[in-house]
């Protein structure tokens, strides 16, 4: 299948895992997820991710987060892998990853590159809404850990903007001024949503302290 746009509704599943079978939407209810994928298991990069990923789960926990991963081997695979990540990474993985062995799951996100490998799923990763709506894709090559504070600060900012009237620029973090949405032009609407004021440094470039602060 063609790949997963922006807005396009993540694919519903139903698939086994970790923690027991699982029906993706139903999982998810109303929280936002991120689902990301890994080669295979036993690798040395996602062993590194998994174990950060569980890490962070107070983090996720405070934005509504739910966490899943996905590889392409059997879940009895899967569980020796975990020991191996709770071992060396000092955490508990606190969170399912699918088991995929029959790729369904990787033809319907688009996980398997021909040019990367026929057989292997790339490293992608899919920050997904309460309505089930795609907001952000991101694939890894093999070589190259996940930057997690990114994800995190992806997340911020989707559920900021998502709220409020606002964009973020460039290396925004959570707390820092924030830009007015062009299309918001109405004096007395600007005034109501956005009382501490802004700087209009352009008509299109106008900046406000973060709203939710």
């Amino acid at each position: 299948m063609a790949s997963l746009r922006l807005g396009d509704t993540a694919p519903d599943f139903q698939q086994d895992s970790s923690l027991g079978p699982i029906r993706f939407h139903e999982w998810l209810g109303d929280s936002w997820g991120i689902l990301f994928s890994h080669p295979a298991d036993f690798t040395p990069v996602c062993t590194t991710e998994l174990g950060f990923t569980a890490k962070l789960a107070d983090e996720f926990k405070k934005r509504n987060v739910k966490v899943i991963a996905l590889s392409v081997d059997p879940v009895e695979s899967h569980k020796r892998w975990i020991e191996d990540i709770n071992e060396t990474q000092k955490t508990v993985v606190n969170f399912p990853i699918i088991a995929d062995a029959d790729r369904k799951v990787s033809e319907l996100y688009d996980l398997i590159h021909p040019n990367a490998s026929t057989t292997a799923t790339v490293r992608s990763l899919f920050v997904i809404d309460p309505q089930k709506k795609v907001r952000l894709t991101i694939t890894y090559p093999a070589s190259t850990g996940r930057n997690f504070n990114e994800i995190l600060r992806v997340v911020d900012s989707l559920q900021l903007t998502e709220y409020h009237s606002v964009a973020t620029p460039a290396n925004w973090q959570d707390g820092d001024d924030v830009v007015i949405v062009p299309s918001l032009t109405d004096p007395e609407v600007l005034k109501a949503k956005f009382p501490k004021g802004w700087n209009a440094i352009k008509p299109y470039l106008r900046l406000t302290p973060q709203p939710n602060r």
